[in-house]
């Protein structure tokens, strides 16, 4: 399976203004942000000061009703999630859309909400959110293994599967999501659950994912069939 990445124009936001620095008045130029249609992230979004962003159940789910109604509006395939109580993982790829109108549509929102629930003004999120762009097979897979593991790694809990907030649980069909577009990377594992299970699980998986590794896994699968 290759990733469609045949459109190789590449267009930015016009994230180059220059701003000045209050204190010294030292020009500071913004890294620009890099979008194509049909490109693929890894979103990171941060609490400010590290403040916690979800402080029940209710907010959660709140962020993942701005997601659904932001991609009504702006379609977009959500890959995989995790939302941590001061941090959010996203593994989104745009359509038509870029992927810097998806962010702030959900996060202009969901702060909104958050403000003035709690009685609170000023940013709730650090800064703008982080992005990486996810430009080979190899990235893609080690991206959503990644932030399955993240409540594992924070010592949350023991298994990925434990923790309610992320998108494991669709890709064990514990439960179904519309949201999430899980077929896009089971499709490297046959579609097969316990393939992607043993991937993301395993202690002796490889960090960085190595295709011709899938390759004869699936090979293997498929004689024993």
């Amino acid at each position: 399976m290759f990733l469609n990445f045949i459109n190789t124009t590449k267009n930015t936001r016009d994230f180059n203004h220059e701003r000045f620095n209050e204190r010294g008045g030292t020009i500071i130029s913004r890294k620009e942000r890099v979008w194509y249609e049909g490109a693929i992230y890894h979103i990171v979004t941060r609490g400010n000061n590290k403040q916690k962003i979800f402080l029940c159940n209710e907010d959660y789910w709140q962020y993942m009703n701005y997601m659904r109604r932001i991609n009504v509006i702006y379609p977009f395939k959500l890959y995989s999630y995790c939302l941590m109580s001061n941090h959010v993982h996203l593994q989104i790829a745009t359509n038509n859309i870029e992927i810097w109108t998806i962010m702030r549509g959900i996060n202009w929102r969901y702060s909104k909400y958050f403000n003035a629930k709690y009685e609170k003004v000023g940013h709730l999120f650090q800064n703008r959110y982080h992005s990486e762009l996810i430009e080979d097979e190899a990235y893609l897979l080690q991206t959503s293994k990644y932030i399955h593991l993240n409540p594992v790694k924070a010592g949350i809990v023991d298994k990925p599967i434990k923790y309610p907030w992320s998108s494991y649980g669709v890709y064990m069909g514990v439960y179904k999501n519309s949201l999430i577009h899980e077929d896009e990377t089971l499709a490297y594992f046959q579609y097969d659950r316990r393939l992607y299970k043993n991937f993301v699980e395993s202690e002796d998986s490889v960090d960085i994912v190595d295709m011709d590794y899938l390759q004869n896994e699936n090979t293997v699968k498929e004689r024993n069939r």
